[in-house]
């Protein structure tokens, strides 16, 4: 038995790393986030809202969110009672964690795969079974049913998976879920769904509709550009979302946030260009590394992945002296997020700098 106190076991956890950057002129593609600002309409509608009482500062938000979870049952069609809400998706994955397990359980995901998953499951006091991806870096299913035990009690599917971008299929996923015990709760995390063009991809929120241990994850903090405000949301059986209200964090989604995520729900035509132009992007940069010389898969995020393994260092050294930052893990790779034309056009600069030569033959 292990000897260590909670304490220990709470030092003992990497603190989560958010993505640097540094210099007035950096390039900052160490984070995921879109490099646009939130529409002009999103905004008008903030300013507004902060003219009106309601929006007062020294008010509480609403705790209940309803007026969102309906707007976003509407989206999805879905009751306002099968939605949670949360400070983005990874606190609506923190109360699915705390709501599901806690000593003794266990949390099924791949690896790698969003690095908050092992932190958020050892803060709740449950074991986490890290699952390595397949060498085509998808996640390995078979592994995962491997992997389920008596004390199983959640398993986080991430798709695009975070920080690869590959994708599950509808198919695969059906398969994997008619082998999962029926109380054991899948999350589906789909925190970049707008930008899958995979047409073989599964659908989270579909799965929702048959299968009750299902829990689909989404975020306004990818797509809609509202990182800093903090909104994202679960979408589940009417028990479930309940129980993560019941865990929530009080007055976690700010009444701006609220507002936001309101606006761009009403504006998603509006998105849908904005998104293009990303996934437009992330096909131009995709090409241009390739030529270049560098490896990556297709993927269906907004980023791409460079299995750089032990010359990750090196390029990341080149590319900071570049002053253009990515996502770097040791030994393993580079996420690489898109940013704007301009800026990606000085990140691949970066990189056909940092493209290793080719060896002298004798």
């Amino acid at each position: 038995m292990s000897t260590m106190s909670r304490r220990d076991v709470v030092r003992s956890l990497p603190p989560y790393k958010q993505g640097a950057a540094e210099g007035p002129d950096a390039v900052k593609l160490s984070s995921n986030e879109n490099p646009y600002p939130p529409l002009p309409s999103v905004v008008a509608e903030i300013a507004d809202r902060m003219r009106d009482p309601r929006g007062s500062f020294n008010r509480y938000p609403s705790m209940g969110a309803m007026e969102l979870r309906t707007a976003i049952g509407s989206r999805f069609g879905v009751t306002a009672d099968q939605v949670a809400v949360g400070a983005g998706s990874v606190e609506v994955a923190t109360q699915l964690v705390h709501a599901t397990a806690g000593m003794g359980d266990e949390v099924i995901f791949a690896w790698r795969s969003f690095e908050a998953y092992p932190i958020l499951t050892v803060v709740s006091g449950a074991t986490p079974v890290k699952v390595p991806l397949t060498a085509d870096l998808h996640h390995d299913l078979a592994a995962m049913l491997a992997a389920i035990t008596d004390r199983t009690r959640l398993i986080l599917l991430c798709t695009p998976n975070n920080p690869t971008g590959t994708t599950l299929s509808t198919d695969e996923v059906e398969h994997f879920l008619s082998q999962v015990p029926e109380n054991i709760v899948v999350a589906i995390d789909e925190a970049y769904v707008h930008f899958n063009r995979d047409p073989q991809a599964v659908s989270g929120v579909e799965m929702v509709s048959r299968h009750p241990n299902v829990i689909a994850l989404q975020t306004f903090s990818k797509a809609y550009g509202l990182a800093g405000l903090r909104v994202g949301f679960g979408i589940g059986s009417v028990e479930m979302c309940e129980d993560l209200r019941r865990v929530a964090v009080p007055f976690a989604v700010s009444d701006v946030a609220q507002c936001a995520a309101l606006a761009s729900l009403q504006h998603e035509d509006e998105l849908t260009e904005r998104v293009e132009k990303i996934v437009a992007e992330r096909g131009r940069v995709t090409a241009a590394l390739r030529d270049q010389g560098w490896t990556l898969g297709d993927s269906q995020a907004n980023f791409v992945w460079l299995p750089t393994g032990d010359d990750t260092a090196r390029i990341d050294e080149v590319l900071r002296g570049e002053h253009v930052f990515a996502r770097c893990w040791q030994g393993e790779g580079i996420r690489l997020s898109i940013g704007s034309p301009s800026e990606n056009d000085r990140c691949l600069a970066a990189f056909a700098r940092a493209i290793a030569p080719a060896p002298v033959r004798a």
